[in-house]
């Protein structure tokens, strides 16, 4: 392939993937606009939450991006309310229009006490999420958020989940990762959980072909003591 045809190839790419941040937190305008529960859970205002379910409010309404109060209250890291809301009937599991989770909010975000808060108040690891058909996993591994992508392990996230775009989360710590620090710790992580490194892409491409493709040394160092092969599929 030549250097112009590879460098087409990756632009094209780069406009079919959504990044996994491209989850919308709400607008200041939207924030403005709240009430209820939509605005207490903006605000952190756990004392109001059991009192407004009480007088009526539904603790799954939808905002105009099919936001939950959970959802928001996710976003702005508000754990009180978080635990109020699911407390007073809230569905911790629940998806927004972009088919986000709290699980997956917090995942994204980096934010590890949201993430805990996330699952101990019923959130899974395992929910399919994102029009990628992905996990919260993938999207960690992705961002190379690897204190993300260890507790959601911990939690039982599925280490080999394909999404529909043929990737793992292990596949995406490389394709689109950038070879660094985060990344390598990230693609360590789910090789030390038992990832499998011999999964192919769409294109029969392995963990190590792709990581032999993108000159990332320490990667592909990793991959190989783990028993990687670079052609075929397992």
């Amino acid at each position: 392939m030549s250097g112009g045809a590879r460098l087409l190839g990756v632009l094209l790419l780069a406009l079919t993937i959504e990044p996994a941040a491209a989850q919308v937190a709400p607008s200041p305008s939207e924030t403005a606009g709240y009430t209820g529960l939509f605005a207490a859970a903006a605000s952190g205002d756990a004392g109001r939450i059991a009192a407004l379910v009480a007088g009526g409010e539904r603790p799954d309404a939808r905002d105009g991006r099919g936001r939950t109060p959970l959802h928001v209250a996710a976003h702005r890291g508000h754990h009180a309310v978080m635990r109020a809301l699911v407390a007073a009937g809230a569905d911790p599991n629940a998806r927004d229009a972009d088919r986000y989770d709290i699980v997956t909010i917090a995942a994204v975000a980096g934010d590890v006490p949201t993430l805990e808060v996330a699952l101990g108040i019923g959130g899974s690891s395992r929910n399919v999420t994102s029009r990628y058909d992905g996990t919260a996993l993938i999207a960690a591994a992705h961002l190379g958020h690897v204190e993300v992508v260890r507790a959601l392990i911990r939690a039982g996230a599925p280490l080999d989940h394909v999404n529909n775009l043929g990737w793992t989360a292990l596949i995406e710590s490389i394709v689109l990762g950038d070879g660094g620090v985060r990344h390598t710790e990230t693609l360590r992580a789910l090789v030390e959980a038992g990832a499998s490194v011999n999964l192919a892409d769409r294109e029969g491409r392995t963990p190590l072909a792709l990581a032999e493709a993108r000159g990332y040394d320490t990667m592909m160092q990793l991959l190989r003591r783990a028993g990687a092969r670079a052609g075929g599929t397992s």
